[in-house]
């Protein structure tokens, strides 16, 4: 492997931390505490590990890198990424690798910014995001009234029906409707 200078290895660690702070699967993993009460310090950990790995392994494969990053989620936030965004990630992390080793300082830090800059915006969509579900909500809670009153003495509900006698215990029989499975449908009161 080639000699690297100081500056370089500095700023992969920058483009490592860049990589996985925009990486959407371990942003999740930490802000919902799936390594525990120190699911924060696993993901700089895990920064700092990466970075290890590439400057003490020759010769990385993209293959290699992507089960590293599977093991690590696994082991570190008991998360299996099933979406394939490892691949992306192992991917630019060879790619600035590289480039770091070649000297293209130029190259690493525009793509730096560009995952700062990406990561802010998922972060604001996001937040929009749970914001209209919550007002959603609400207003579901407001606007929706179920008629379950018929259902509640019934043992038709509870037990399954004989498949002679189905009866709704309804006013309107278009309104609850016993299916011959036992289920009973529940249809929205009209207004």
């Amino acid at each position: 492997m080639a000699a690297c200078s100081a500056d370089s290895r500095g700023l992969f660690g920058e483009a490592v931390r860049a990589v996985l702070g925009s990486w959407p699967v371990l942003q999740i993993a930490v802000e919902n505490g799936f390594g525990g009460v120190h699911s924060k310090e696993k993901a700089e950990w895990m920064v700092g590990a990466v970075d290890q790995y590439f400057y003490t392994n020759a010769d990385l494969e993209q293959y290699e890198v992507e089960e590293t990053l599977m093991g690590m989620m696994n082991d570190e936030f008991d998360t299996i990424v099933e979406d394939g965004s490892q691949s992306l990630v192992a991917q630019q992390l060879c790619v600035l690798f590289l480039q770091c080793r070649r000297g293209d300082t130029a190259a690493v830090r525009s793509k730096i910014a560009q995952l700062h800059q990406n990561k802010y915006n998922v972060k604001v969509n996001v937040q929009e995001a749970k914001a209209s579900d919550e007002e959603e909500e609400s207003s579901e809670d407001e606007t929706e009234d179920m008629d379950c009153e018929a259902a509640a003495g019934s043992t038709a509900t509870t037990a399954p029906p004989n498949l002679e006698t189905t009866t709704a215990h309804s006013s309107d029989p278009k309104e609850e409707e016993q299916e011959v499975d036992g289920w009973t449908v529940v249809r929205r009161k009209k207004k």
